[in-house]
């Protein structure tokens, strides 16, 4: 959620920063909840593609697709997801890229 307002913010203003807040407090969307015994997980895939390098927020989603089983995301970062791997073998499918 962090950088999500982050982006928002810089690319679409306070207002558009807001109505993402207000929709989170409607309970529009969930939020998924780290979990502690991750931290290994997280430092491996840091490592792992630490050439990119790979940041806390993208190894949060490729745990949250472990999590979920599921690889589809929404990203402007294609080149990243690109490369990274689900459960280390399952590629991403970036659906911004099947906007164009």
């Amino acid at each position: 959620m962090t950088e999500t307002c982050y982006l928002l913010l810089v690319r679409k203003g306070v207002q558009v920063q807001l109505k993402f807040i207000e929709n989170y407090r409607q309970e529009l969307f969930q939020v998924f909840d780290l979990p502690k015994n991750k931290g290994a997980r997280l430092a491996q895939l840091m490592q792992q593609y630490a050439d990119l390098p790979m940041d806390l927020a993208d190894a949060s989603l490729v745990i949250l697709a472990e999590h979920l089983g599921e690889g589809r995301i929404f990203s402007v970062d294609q080149r990243d997801f690109n490369t990274y791997r689900w459960n280390n073998t399952h590629p991403f499918q970036n659906l911004l890229g099947s906007l164009s």
